[in-house]
């Protein structure tokens, strides 16, 4: 029985993971007007609306730059794990309990002045998502414990932290019936650099190119991908692996941490259990997509910011902004399989099983 088989090319196709970028887009895109046809929307009018709520104009770009500065900075967060081959699943608890811990601070420190106070804040989140992240860290390294079981489990519990704190601690009772958490200080909110991008957008392509530089340029990074790689082979060379997991992983937590803290001081007005929007799981996608690569993630994750906030500004015209969270499915599939057709082409041929036992039927005739 013959059948289509992947055979590696000689030579992958000119354009890498560029070219599946494009080519992923696309087919996201076509798909998605097809789903949009059968739902009997105008997939012209839809795609137009959301280009122009995301790159329109200033202040749609700057809406854009926002939503992708969690969307970066949880990318890095995947990435840089998977530099060692480790997957943190926990960047959305880690942005949760970042955010906790900011808002923790914000409540001490009120009468502070504003640098000082979003400073306290951001360095506070960025150390609330390394203390979430070293509990799995050293679990993974000194007893072997999963880390996607350990990361993973974490989120639920930051939920239900968050949830704990706004109905009892942190409930604030000026609520007027609503629980929720106290707003948070007016000088805790970081200043804008135009329009409504805040200079959390300055902090992240920082955090990206000192983070990308060290994973690429460093002894640091390329003793990351010797362990990814090969324990053995970095234990005879004198690596520690035990050290790099914790040192990995906390370095992880710390950088989605750091987000919790930017999301709320800049765009959150109090602590909630949704203040991470999800991010931490797209930021698997973006990671993904940028093939694990800090380098990569910044133009990733402003792809997914203009989905995300065009998604968002269909509604407006009757369509689900679940249409957003589709094409995100889409565009994930569909430069996986660009990139696999990259490297492999399709063969028709028959299983080797298949073609040992024709040729001992026609022997034994």
């Amino acid at each position: 029985m013959i059948r289509p088989v992947l055979v590696r090319r000689e030579v992958p196709v000119r354009g890498g993971q560029p070219l599946a970028f494009a080519v992923g887009l696309l087919v996201a895109l076509l798909l998605g007007a097809v789903l949009l046809l059968v739902a009997g929307d105008s997939p012209m009018e839809v795609y137009r609306r959301m280009l122009s709520a995301s790159f329109g104009d200033l202040e749609a770009f700057s809406v854009t730059l926002n939503r992708a500065i969690p969307l970066a900075l949880a990318g890095l967060a995947v990435a840089i794990a998977a530099t060692m081959g480790l997957w943190n699943i926990g960047a959305e608890g880690q942005i949760l309990f970042g955010a906790t811990t900011a808002a923790g601070i914000a409540q001490i420190g009120e009468g502070w002045s504003g640098p000082v106070l979003i400073l306290a804040m951001i360095v506070g989140g960025s150390i609330g998502g390394a203390l979430w992240a070293l509990g799995p860290a050293a679990a993974k390294a000194y007893i072997g414990v999963n880390e996607i079981i350990t990361t993973l489990m974490l989120n639920e519990i930051a939920i239900r932290l968050i949830r704990y704190l706004i109905n009892g601690p942190w409930k604030d009772p000026e609520g007027y019936g609503f629980v929720q958490a106290p707003a948070l200080p007016e000088q805790s909110f970081l200043p804008n650099l135009f329009q409504r991008t805040h200079v959390g957008l300055l902090i992240a392509i920082a955090v990206l190119a000192v983070i990308g530089l060290m994973v690429s340029r460093s002894s640091w990074g390329y003793e990351l991908r010797v362990a990814g790689s090969s324990g053995a082979t970095a234990t005879y060379a004198g690596i520690s692996l035990k050290r790099k997991i914790l040192t990995v992983l906390v370095l992880s937590g710390t950088v989605a941490g750091l987000a919790g803290g930017i999301e709320l001081t800049g765009n959150a007005t109090r602590l909630t259990e949704t203040v991470s929007n999800g991010y931490g799981f797209a930021g698997i996608i973006v990671a993904a997509l940028a093939l694990m690569r800090p380098s990569g993630v910044a133009a990733v994750a402003v792809l997914f910011g203009a989905v995300q906030v065009g998604g968002q500004s269909i509604k407006a015209i009757g369509v689900s902004d679940a249409v957003s969270t589709v094409l995100q499915a889409l565009i994930l599939f569909g430069v996986i399989a660009a990139g696999v057709l990259i490297v492999y082409r399709i063969e028709m041929a028959e299983p080797a099983g298949h073609k040992a036992r024709s040729t001992s039927r026609v022997r034994s005739a």
